[in-house]
């Protein structure tokens, strides 16, 4: 049977990262593994910057390049003491391609070219990944995941051709696996026109879920630098508790709400599948983790899910009439089209609102297109709370040196849009 194992930036941060990755490899070697690897560390940041630097026609474009490719021949060198190993050129190869960018005119369309540079920080950390494997002993073999993930044209969150992408990595990835390890990127596809797209920011756990979902795998587990899911963001709250089980459903609203653990399209083509989801800690890969599967597992530990620099959108009529169902319409083919999640959301007699992130690109415009039928009103700089199996005491807690702007309470889920109280 197959599995698939996905490392995220953090798991291969530097070489001591990717040697463990090696390691928690050779502890499995009766399974035939496909693994799917994020860019180190902070790249795709870096990479962002870059682009912005880039469009924006900035100076310091060459400066954020070169400090890009420094990092990665640094961990290069520590890894492979022979200079003429081919993984030297390899990754210099990469790093030109993203020279021949720079040396164009920007493209018009920021999102395209965001895909084609961002894209890269998959591509250099798999080619470093594989030939590491290679150099330990473990037969790996390299695969462009753009020849396997097929997408539309919507660049940042390409949408998968299902069929397509199911149909290529069934072809011939089952017989790479029967004698080697495979190594492909996560977060990157491709047009039929031969573009990369990306799946959408932290989408190399969606990654490892298509893979496992179109080769029915075993179980597909993502090494994280927790020791597994959660109920809150360690870096955010103290005493957190780990789930040992969660079934699909509960890890598909806690990854909806934001919970930044797992990406929020994963879950559902595992759940079609019945593949089980292990998040393990890279670091202990002997101890359980959590494990996410059909189950009716009852959470006790209330789920903590907390979103910074949110905007409040408040929407009314030019006239002040009444919200109806014909500018409700209006209003999601507007947040749609200009790709806007919207987190939080609240309808009167009279207003829409709209909690979404904040984004100094796309926000201006879907503004200066709500602005064309309606009146607009905005808050920024918010906070987005929101407990899963709550409780009025941790609410209380969590609330109470903030002002709550916005609140909706259901039967398992509170949600409160949130301003600090000096503000």
């Amino acid at each position: 049977m197959v599995n698939v194992f996905k490392f995220g930036g953090a798991s291969v941060k530097d070489a001591e990262g990717i040697k463990n990755l090696a390691r928690i490899v050779e502890l499995n070697p009766e399974k035939n593994l496909l693994v799917v690897v994020s860019a180190m560390g902070k790249t795709t940041n870096a990479l962002e910057e870059l682009t912005k630097a880039y469009t924006g026609k900035q100076a310091d474009v060459q400066d954020i390049l070169n400090s890009i490719k420094n990092y990665h021949e640094s961990i290069i060198k520590e890894l492979f003491e022979d200079r003429n190993h081919p993984v030297y050129n390899e990754v210099a190869n990469t790093f030109v391609e993203i020279e021949w960018i720079l040396e164009e005119e920007p493209h018009d369309d920021f999102d395209y070219t965001y895909d084609q540079i961002v894209s890269m920080g998959e591509l250099i950390s798999t080619r470093i990944v594989s030939a590491y494997l290679n150099y330990s002993g473990i037969a790996a073999k390299w695969l462009d995941a753009r020849s396997y993930i097929h997408t539309d044209n919507t660049y940042r969150e390409g949408k998968v051709d299902w069929a397509r992408t199911q149909k290529s990595i069934q072809q011939n990835i089952p017989a790479i696996l029967s004698d080697q390890v495979a190594v492909t990127q996560g977060f990157i596809g491709g047009t039929s026109e031969n573009f990369t797209t990306t799946l959408g920011r932290e989408g190399s756990d969606y990654t490892a879920a298509i893979f496992a979902s179109c080769l029915n795998a075993e179980a597909v587990t993502i090494w994280k630098d927790v020791p597994g899911v959660l109920n809150a963001d360690p870096k955010l709250f103290p005493n957190t508790v780990k789930y040992e089980e969660l079934s699909y459903r509960d890890a598909l609203e806690m990854t909806f709400y934001g919970a930044t653990v797992i990406h929020p399209k994963t879950i559902k083509p595992l759940q079609n599948s019945k593949i089980p989801l292990m998040v393990k800690p890279f670091l202990s890969p002997l101890e359980p983790g959590t494990c996410i599967k059909e189950s009716n597992v009852q959470i006790t530990q209330p789920a903590i899910i907390l979103k910074n620099n949110q905007v409040l959108i408040s929407i009314s009529t030019q006239d002040l009439s009444f919200i109806t169902e014909d500018h409700l319409c209006d209003l999601y083919g507007i947040f749609a089209a200009e790709h806007i999640k919207v987190n939080m959301m609240q309808l009167s007699a009279i207003s829409y609102s709209a909690c979404v992130d904040a984004d100094d690109r796309r926000l201006p415009k879907l503004m200066s297109v709500l602005e064309k039928s309606f009146k607009v009103k905005y808050n920024t700089g918010l906070q987005l709370l929101t407990i899963r199996h709550f409780n009025k005491e941790v609410i209380s807690q969590l609330t109470a040196s903030k002002t709550v702007i916005l609140e909706q309470i259901s039967r398992h889920t509170a949600q409160m849009v949130l301003r600090d109280a000096q503000a």
